[in-house]
């Protein structure tokens, strides 16, 4: 955690307005380093994931049967499992890897494995929207699958792989609070230490506030991005772009 949680004041458990924003502000920074850092590894694995389980089904760049229903069920097991369950069955394994079960360290690998299964199915269901023509046209053309996969599939679905994005960064968002009741430190953390535990409404009301503020925020910019990378709105702007020119050439 970044920041050390004020011990309560004299005036039984409620900390005073003013050192309000001294205690959730740090929290804030310790809850978008947890997702920052988890968001990363999910997209690094979870986009080749998606793109590996698509692409073995019936009718994939390169079929595949038997393993494609194994890393089916294996990112079938991750999503099946409610976070608070998978954070407690792996303790062990966290403890392995990160040499503690309490602090940022330690929920960034549940959250990872968490969010890993949830956006490669994301991912795979978005590149199964993609026209096969498409690919078809790729092959065609003599385009190698990392060429095909990357030109033709996930360009085409790039718009809905961003709002998928968004879903589980706010998903992660939610599971950052609840491994906070664990001693991961963030929003969650203030929240049950303070306003549960202590029954101090209005550290309660703040992380509320915060918390509906940065999921309103990454929903807008989720949004954003995948308006500007919807295919049809990219080459509508290489058209209107080329019209200047075109009718330039023409008056000459």
């Amino acid at each position: 955690m970044s920041a050390a949680i004020p011990a309560p004041l004299a005036n039984g458990n409620q900390v005073p307005l003013a050192e309000i924003p001294a205690l959730v502000l740090p929290a804030l920074l310790d809850t978008l380093i947890m997702v920052g850092i988890v968001m990363a590894i999910v997209v690094l694995v979870g986009v080749p994931l998606g793109a590996l389980v698509h692409n073995l089904a019936p009718g994939g760049l390169f079929e595949n049967a038997a393993l494609h229903q194994t890393l089916s069920w294996i990112v079938s097991i991750g999503r099946s499992l409610p976070f608070l369950i998978l954070m407690a069955a792996i303790v062990p394994f966290t403890r392995f890897v990160t040499g503690t079960n309490i602090g940022i360290a330690a929920a960034v690998v549940p959250m990872s494995i968490a969010g890993i299964a949830f956006f490669s199915r994301i991912v795979e269901n978005s590149l199964r929207s993609v026209p096969p023509t498409l690919v078809r046209v790729a092959k065609a053309s003599g385009a190698s699958p990392l060429q095909i996969i990357r030109t033709a599939q996930l360009s085409e679905a790039l718009p809905s792989i961003v709002g998928g994005l968004t879903i589980n960064t706010i998903a992660m968002i939610e599971y950052s609070a609840i491994a906070g009741t664990i001693g991961a430190g963030g929003i969650g953390y203030v929240a049950v230490t303070y306003g549960y535990q202590r029954f101090d409404q209005p550290v309660m009301l703040a992380t509320i506030l915060i918390l509906v503020a940065t999921v309103a925020v990454v929903q807008l910019a989720g949004d954003g991005i995948a308006r500007f990378t919807n295919p049809e709105a990219r080459r509508g702007d290489r058209r209107a772009r080329l019209r200047p020119a075109s009718e330039g050439a023409a008056t000459v």
